[in-house]
């Protein structure tokens, strides 16, 4: 189905394009940029997209708010239950793939802006930007990948990226390939200086560079803190020196910055894992797990419910009934319980039976054993259902045939039908519509 879509592309006619520049800074919340100043910041380059393009209020994330999911509806312009990036991690009820993340290219079963840009025989960057590793479509690819949390990463990323990539960041960019690596304030400016120097020697139609420092400042010290306010200022200097030096390359490039969720503060984890082995639903052997009869799935602010057997009534009533149980009691930190039909209409991962999110102050723990409920060492997350105003993410667009306006608050899915128009390109998948 995928070679099909992308050969329909060869039947349009090809008209002038623009380059585009999609700069994800991940966890950044709307309101972070269109209130800069009554929160408490200075971001004068994310104000100068705001006020030299179009701009949206908000934008509503695609179910789960969690990075993987979202940065590949961005350039898809489709729901995970078609694209198949269901999360972050993978499902692994016996915890054997070492908490594996949806990395691979392979699993992206949509035509994304990469492919439909390979189609038109023009050159990608991909820097950091989730679901990646392996593509047969970018140019100059450096995934987002890690495994063992050690300097051998390093070693691990070269091998994954494209042959060379490393050796050529070395000699070009003025930082290092290595220092590009990890989700630090540090390795966001080498990340961006990498990407600047690798635009200027390419001149690629469409770069995506993902910036991931501000993600884990929330996540240590919460969405509404200093040190979190410290790291965006940081980041908007850093953006403003990318976006400099990507418009020198490339005249007519067109920036588009977007992020993948919000955020909001926690201080409780929910372990639903031990209501299921009290439940009897999964069986520990050793402190790990036997066996299972249903599941919950970590989405941190929320959790994706998977029977083992969706044609086992008793097994399905017992869950419904678990769920609704611990729902009725504020104490266990649970907002809303949706069922299968519902997860369906909302777009979320095929594999769902249930799907439970966390009321404010709470996310998904991931202990199998002790009390249900449990100080969390996170201090803020995302996650949750996206009706949630605090999980809307950020776009803003300027450059060339951009007009200047407020958008209102868009569909996610729009993102990337508006990207691939100004590139000229067609993404014959893609649920959204162009915003302009």
């Amino acid at each position: 189905m995928r070679a099909l879509l992308i050969a329909l592309l060869f039947l349009t006619v090809p008209a002038a394009a623009h380059p585009v520049l999609m700069i994800s800074i991940d966890g950044l919340r709307s309101k972070d940029v269109t209130d800069a100043p009554a929160r408490g910041m200075k971001l004068p380059n994310l104000s100068r997209l705001m006020t030299d393009g179009a701009w949206a209020d908000g934008v509503r994330d695609v179910l789960p708010s969690v990075t993987y999911p979202n940065h590949t509806t961005l350039v898809t312009g489709v729901a995970p239950a078609i694209h198949g990036i269901a999360g972050n991690l993978s499902f692994d009820p016996f915890g054997k793939n070492m908490e594996a993340w949806y990395w691979y290219a392979e699993d992206v079963k949509v035509p994304s802006l990469f492919d439909v840009v390979h189609a038109k025989g023009a050159r990608s960057l991909a820097f950091g930007w989730p679901a990646t590793v392996g593509s047969l479509s970018i140019t100059d690819n450096i995934p987002e990948y890690w495994r063992a949390y050690t300097q051998d990463d390093v070693k691990v990323v070269r091998a994954v990226s494209t042959p060379g990539m490393a050796e050529r960041i070395n000699k070009i960019s003025g930082t290092t390939f290595k220092a590009t690596l990890g989700v630090t304030l540090a390795a966001d400016m080498a990340k961006a200086k990498a990407a600047a120097a690798i635009i200027a020697a390419d001149h690629p139609l469409f770069s995506a560079v993902h910036l991931s420092s501000l993600d884990e400042t929330e996540h240590e010290h919460g969405p509404d803190t200093p040190q979190k306010r410290a790291n965006l200022e940081a980041l908007d200097d850093i953006v403003g020196t990318l976006v400099a030096a990507a418009r020198k390359a490339q005249p007519d490039l067109v920036v588009a910055l977007v992020s993948d969720h919000g955020f909001a503060a926690i201080s409780h984890d929910v372990n639903m894992v031990t209501a299921f082995v009290e439940a009897g639903l999964v069986t520990l052997d050793k402190g790990k797990v036997k066996d299972w009869q249903a599941m919950p799935w970590y989405q941190a602010g929320s959790d994706i419910i998977v029977l083992k057997d969706r044609n086992d009534a008793a097994v399905k009533e017992k869950v419904a009934a678990l769920l609704k149980k611990l729902a009725a009691d504020p104490k266990n930190g649970i907002a809303g319980v949706i069922d299968r039909a519902e997860i369906a209409k909302r777009g979320g991962a095929k594999e769902a039976d249930f799907w439970v999110s966390f009321a404010p102050g709470f996310k998904g723990g991931k202990a199998l054993t002790g009390p249900l409920i449990t100080p969390s060492v996170d201090k803020g997350t995302h996650g949750y259902f996206p009706d949630w105003d605090a999980m809307r993410s950020t776009f803003l667009i300027a450059g060339p045939d951009v007009p200047k306006k407020a958008l209102g608050e868009i569909d996610m899915h729009d993102i990337a039908p508006t990207v691939a128009k100004i590139m000229d390109v067609k993404l014959p998948a893609a649920t959204g519509k162009p915003l302009f």
